[in-house]
């Protein structure tokens, strides 16, 4: 019986991270398939474009991995059992169940509430594309003058209020900050963010929590209300609660804890990546929720599954963070780069320079998205032994 892979969840990680595996092992003693709620691909760092109105190239799945010997499988997971190996699926047929040798599990994250009231209720994001459609829909039927409010001061929240503001300067957009939005850049990329959102005419919110959403505004811990036709919650990102349900082990936030070949170190044959891996960097601390560790944690991954079903030694990719690249609107940006210890260097890119990498990067992304085994070699990798049900194979 053929070995079988399965990945759940076909975004940045998990779409290159099957690409990868099936240009580099043999099919003929392999099975990867891919599980993905949605049949096509999602560019999660443009659905701020999408939501204000600009139309994104449509990448289908079945397109994308059609002759590369991936199974796509539409289903939504629900569960997963890793003491029998099993995946619990839920899908336009009914419930299904998925068998596995070796799991990838890369199923992202999404919009983190925090219990705030009124945020499932009232409250809009831009962590999936049915959430930014439903939003851009909302934001086509706002007139002149009227609010909108983005909170948090992360990189989801800078890039969408500026974003909104340089699209529709017939809004008034404003941005609630619990801290200062952009603490974390050198002082003159600080300054550059400011200069952008005075140039927008952003009403930045600086030191306020939002305690309450409601239809119109939203509630300020000190009681201020604040006017908002939208609000769009962008303050962090949470992993659904499969992982923990099912027995794997998680850390406080919920991610799957992972060694530094990105293995669960309660299942060895699981392994994890993307915002949903615990990894701890090259730093001692934990990567971030962001594409960029996605890049690293699915190399990783890949790399070492391909390794142990291979005999192979297991080899290390870096699991350093270099920076950050933040879109302030189409013909701005900020590029900062940190140090090993995440903090910021004195030196940064900014204007239209910065703009134009920042989109080099992003259709990068989408590139190796759209051609997944692109360079396959003529000769792929077979499996060192008969494939098993063990999940630990002697060259691990």
């Amino acid at each position: 019986m053929k070995h079988r892979i399965v990945v759940l969840g076909a975004g940045y990680a998990g779409a290159f991270a099957a690409g990868n595996l099936a240009r580099r092992l043999s099919l003929a003693d392999t099975v990867i398939t891919v599980v993905n709620a949605v049949p096509d691909f999602v560019e999660r760092m443009r659905l701020h474009q999408l939501a204000i109105g600009q139309d994104l190239a449509s990448r289908k799945l079945a397109d994308i991995f059609a002759g590369t010997g991936v199974r796509l499988r539409l289903a939504r997971v629900t569960g997963v059992d890793p003491e029998h190996r099993t995946v619990a699926v839920t899908c336009e047929d009914g419930d299904d169940e998925l068998a596995y040798d070796t799991l990838l599990y890369t199923l992202g994250s999404s919009v983190a509430q925090h219990g705030v009231p009124g945020v499932a209720e009232y409250a809009f994001d831009v962590t999936g594309r049915s959430s930014a459609l439903r939003l851009r829909e909302r934001l086509a039927g706002l007139g002149e003058g009227g609010t909108v409010l983005v909170v948090g001061e992360g990189l989801t929240g800078i890039e969408t209020a500026t974003e909104f503001a340089e699209a529709r300067p017939d809004l008034s957009v404003a941005l609630a900050a619990r801290g200062e939005p952009g603490a974390w850049l050198s002082p003159k990329a600080r300054r550059h963010l400011r200069h952008a959102f005075d140039r927008l005419g952003i009403t930045v919110h600086e030191h306020t929590g939002i305690e309450a959403v409601e239809p119109t505004r939203a509630i300020a811990a000190d009681g201020t209300s604040i006017p908002a036709d939208v609000t769009v919650w962008s303050a962090g990102f949470a992993v659904s609660p499969i992982a923990a349900a099912g027995g794997l082990a998680v850390a406080g936030t919920g991610q799957i804890v992972v060694d530094r070949t990105m293995r669960s170190v309660s299942h060895p044959d699981v392994y994890a990546a993307g915002d949903c891996a615990y990894a701890i960097g090259e730093n001692g601390r934990p990567l971030p929720m962001s594409c960029a560790s996605a890049g690293y944690t699915n190399m990783q991954a890949t790399a070492a599954i391909i390794a142990r079903l291979t005999g192979s030694e297991v080899p290390t990719s870096g699991l350093k963070y270099y920076g950050n690249h933040i879109s302030l609107g189409r013909r701005d940006a900020i590029f900062q780069m940190v140090d090993g210890d995440v903090r910021s260097k004195s030196w940064y890119l900014g204007g239209r320079t910065a703009a134009r990498l920042k989109s080099g990067v992003l259709n990068g992304a989408g590139w190796s998205i759209v051609h997944p085994t692109f360079g396959m070699p003529k000769r792929k990798r077979r499996l060192a032994t008969a494939p098993d049900r063990s999940g630990v194979r002697a060259a691990a």
